[in-house]
């Protein structure tokens, strides 16, 4: 399926040389995907004076699938076809002093009934929901949400959101998986099989994929690379950790970067991330100085972190995803290259790449839906 979208048409031929199988087990697997809805003829390709050759591609009107972002500030949600397509969009605001599990579900439920409305898809066509929720997701289907407002902890998120809508699969996640099997399958990875994501946001953390796969650990709670140590003694992270790499290179980090440069900065909006990050980076693209000393800061940070990362996973390439990416990944991106090359060893930093994200949509949602069609095939 993933050479499918990426490639379609293609042939039965064209589907076993991609992936290495032969003719044959490549023509089983496209009759059942044919049988399952998944993919249709579209047509026929001449074959140079033998029979012609059936095109195939993603069927458009085949099952649906649903891709849900919860946030620290809102719930996206989208409808989805076999090729990863959006065919409906909803979002609902979280208020950031109510976010009870019980408000959440809500506005989860509320997103994906106003979602299919909108897609005029009948809800027995839909595969699953994929929700990715910003915390650790226990193998048992709790959530543990360690955001500022949140204080969720082994919250039964599966089993409340089933009980909201019994009559469609959920499958429950994190956005570093969500985003890791994104990239795989549409962005920067894709083709790529020892892979890590970077998301950088108010949090931080990695999604890993090993041999093609996602790495999950032992309790699935993978990942957590913006909890590991980089200042000995150094600032508090909101998990009660010293000197971890979220609390320098995530966006309060970043903010307290230009607090320390420059305590009066107009670029500083103390209750705001969002604002913050945003005239940081239009501040840079002008060439102002503080806002270049904290780029670089942040770029050197994060740098390191990367290095220590490239050493102990050796990736093929390493993707910077996330809100606090999309504004400053190009400025910091120079920065963490020269910093990264100097810290890492030599082998693995040479076999390794670092790039943006690379999908312009949304990347958690698109992951989730993703996940949901990697569980059906599966």
């Amino acid at each position: 399926m993933r050479h499918l979208i990426a490639s379609a048409p293609v042939v039965r031929r064209d589907i076993a040389a991609a992936t290495g199988l032969s003719v044959a087990t490549a023509s089983d697997i496209v009759n059942e995907l044919h049988e399952l809805g998944l993919l249709a003829e579209i047509g026929q390709q001449a074959s140079g004076g033998g029979r012609p050759r059936n095109l195939l591609a993603p069927a458009i009107e085949g099952p649906r699938l649903i891709g849900v972002d919860i946030a620290e500030t809102y719930v996206h949600v989208e409808v989805f076809d076999p090729a990863l397509r959006v065919l409906a969009r909803a979002e609902y605001e979280l208020h950031p002093h109510a976010n009870s599990p019980g408000y959440v579900v809500d506005r989860i439920v509320r997103g994906v009934d106003d979602a299919i409305a909108q897609a005029q898809v009948e809800r027995g066509r839909i595969l699953g929901i994929g929700v990715s929720v910003p915390g650790q997701v226990g193998p048992d289907g709790t959530a543990s949400v360690f955001a500022p407002n949140w204080n969720w902890d082994d919250v039964p998120l599966l089993s409340l959101l089933t009980e909201r809508v019994p009559d469609l699969p959920v499958l429950l996640d994190n956005p570093l998986r969500a985003s890791t099997v994104a990239e795989l399958w549409f962005g920067a990875a894709r083709g790529r099989d020892d892979v890590a994501v970077l998301t950088l946001g108010t949090g931080v953390g990695a999604g890993l994929a090993v041999h093609g796969a996602l790495y999950r650990g032992a309790t699935n709670t993978a990942g957590e690379w913006g909890h590991t140590n980089l200042v000995i003694d150094g600032r508090k992270c909101r998990r009660g950790c010293v000197g971890c790499v979220e609390t320098y290179v995530g966006a309060p980090g970043i903010m307290q970067h230009l607090a320390e440069t420059d305590p009066d900065s107009p670029l500083l909006y103390p209750d705001d991330q969002t604002a913050t990050i945003n005239a940081l980076a239009t501040a840079h693209a002008a060439g102002d100085p503080a806002a270049q000393r904290v780029i670089a800061t942040t770029g050197q940070y994060l740098g390191v972190a990367i290095a220590d990362l490239i050493n102990l996973c050796n990736p093929q390439i390493i993707v910077l995803t996330g809100w606090v990416a999309d504004s400053l990944g190009s400025a910091v991106l120079p920065y963490v290259r020269a910093t990264a090359a100097r810290y890492a060893l030599a082998e693995p930093w040479d076999g390794t790449e670092i790039s943006l994200c690379p999908i312009d949509r949304n990347p958690v949602s698109l992951g989730a839906a993703t996940l949901v069609l990697e569980g059906f095939l599966s």
